[in-house]
């Protein structure tokens, strides 16, 4: 793998164009690397088995990934920092298309010389801001992605201009009829950022799905929330016996339920958009 097969070696590590250290080092926790970014543990990529998502919320993509059509995807990944779910995508959908927007072309080069992509892999990476880059991306792609997935992490906060109604129309207008918008929320106690995360992709995808650890979607601890949504019918059948039964157990909210989760909460502009709240470190290590 590289320069980083030995785990007594200095971590590789780039400066980012922010001013911040991204570095690649062997996971505490569990088999496979970390992407560190400022200190925090960004994405985990294990070589040998791309099949294998320690952080949580990557574990839920990855089950309503599993939902989708069998066969290859076309997708499009906003902020994918070690290409974990591509790789992901990659393994267990041989064959599919996937274009990835990166701001940091550090980062980038980082990850491709130290956690190289599966060989015969179709990957492109895109250096560029999220938002600006899905303006450039092949035409043949509007209207074509079964996926879409929103991750995009700067100074540990999804930035402002990525969180609007305007944004999220700009990422449908991508989807097929069928196709799924994934998006990864942060937010601590009381939710009020990821109500309105809700509310917003409601306004834009009516099929809407809430995937998150039962503690977090109750507003009890900071964490992740993943946001499904769709133009048709989410293909969820089996996603409450798999996220219950998973090695984190987790809820999936949908109908009714996520319609009280967003109840009053505003929509998101780009008039009045704000950043994701700062989240917790300690996030990373569950």
């Amino acid at each position: 793998m590289g320069r980083t097969r030995s785990k007594d070696a200095e971590p590789p590590s780039a400066r980012l164009d922010h001013g911040g250290i991204a570095s690649i080092a062997p996971s505490s926790f569990t088999t496979g690397y970390e992407l560190i970014v400022d200190g925090t543990p960004q994405s985990h990529v294990d070589l040998d088995d791309p099949t294998h998502l320690h952080f949580e919320y990557i574990v839920r993509m990855g089950a309503a990934i599993d939902q989708l059509p069998g066969g290859p995807l076309t997708a499009v990944h906003l902020g994918a920092g070690a290409l974990t779910i591509p790789r992901y995508v990659e393994a267990t959908r041989p064959g599919s298309r996937q274009q990835v927007i990166e701001l940091e072309a550090p980062l980038a080069a980082l990850v491709r010389e130290h956690l190289p992509l599966p060989r015969g892999a179709s990957i492109r990476i895109r250096i560029g801001d999220a938002r600006e880059g899905i303006t450039r991306l092949p035409g043949a792609l509007t209207g074509a992605c079964d996926l879409v997935v929103s991750d995009v992490y700067s100074g540990a906060q999804t930035p402002a201009h990525l969180t609007s109604v305007e944004f999220y129309r700009e990422l449908s207008a991508l989807l097929s009829a069928t196709g799924v918008l994934l998006v990864n929320v942060a937010d601590g106690p009381g939710l009020a950022f990821a109500r309105r995360q809700v509310a917003t992709i409601a306004h834009v995808l009516p099929e809407v799905a809430l995937l998150a650890d039962t503690q977090v979607l109750k507003g009890r601890r900071f964490g992740n929330l993943v946001i499904a949504a769709s133009a048709s019918p989410l293909p969820t059948e089996w996603l409450p016996r798999m996220l219950a039964a998973g090695p984190h157990p987790a809820k999936i909210a949908q109908g009714a339920e996520v319609e009280a989760f967003a109840q009053g909460a505003r929509i998101v502009t780009d008039a009045d958009a704000v950043a994701s709240p700062k989240p917790d470190a300690s996030i990373f290590l569950r």
